[in-house]
């Protein structure tokens, strides 16, 4: 995935972060995440840009921009696709 198409604006809040993503494909697409710190360490801590970079690396092959929800928590990704915990640890 090209670092030009996915933009990440992070913003702290409360108890975690707030990352604004922009994905520009055939559609352009906004999202909010919401990162708690507790999923910040469960999926691996380190740099959160980079955590919500992988994300949606992680979303945008299994599915178009279009389907990726406009406002989620980070863990919702694990309700939908069960391997993504394991896998974005990896």
């Amino acid at each position: 995935m090209s670092e030009d198409r996915v933009s990440i604006a992070l913003e702290i809040s409360g108890g975690g972060w707030i990352a604004t993503v922009s994905v520009t494909d055939a559609i352009a697409t906004i999202h909010r995440v919401r990162i708690s710190r507790a999923e910040h360490e469960r999926y691996g801590g380190g740099d959160v840009t980079a955590l919500v970079r992988r994300s949606f690396e992680f979303l945008l092959a299994r599915e178009a921009n279009s389907s990726i929800l406009r406002e989620f928590s980070l863990s919702d990704i694990e309700r939908y696709f069960p391997e993504f915990a394991k896998e974005i640890r990896g």
